[in-house]
């Protein structure tokens, strides 16, 4: 059964379709809509997994942002202060004039991880956001 199509239409900067096309190349995609079809199986995938992390959990968010975007710096640092009680940890490493990675070392429950992860992902300005999380080890 084929499904019906739908047309849609987006904007990227040309960098970042640039890259995308490469890829599409690369893995032998028949069309740039093939592409972006499966790699919003993989995001849908994805968002289902995170929204099954239940339990106490070890989480690490792996962040990549602009610090020039006006107030991100300050609303990052809000939502950190928000989840002090699960936040162990965070190292801020300076990659160039304009980009900073943050990587935060978090524990507790699974959902209070993935809520805090997916603040920062919402925020303009942050680039790359990745939650990886791990069971404590007690239940094996």
């Amino acid at each position: 059964m084929e499904q019906e199509l739908t047309r849609i239409g987006m904007s990227l900067p040309e960098s970042l379709l640039t890259k995308f096309d490469g890829i599409i190349e690369q893995r032998g995609y028949s069309s740039r809509s093939e592409g972006i079809r499966d790699a919003i199986r993989n995001y849908i995938i994805h968002y289902e997994w995170m929204s099954d992390v239940k339990g106490d959990r070890l989480g690490i968010i792996t962040m990549v942002y602009s610090h020039n975007e006006r107030g991100l710096v300050n609303s990052l640092t809000n939502i950190q202060h928000e989840f002090t009680n699960i936040i162990h940890s965070a190292l801020h490493v300076h990659l160039d004039h304009e980009n900073c990675l943050e990587i935060i070392a978090l524990r507790g429950e699974g959902q209070d991880v993935k809520k805090a992860a997916e603040k920062m992902m919402a925020l303009k300005g942050v680039k790359h956001v990745k939650l990886t999380t791990t069971s404590i080890g007690n239940e094996l």
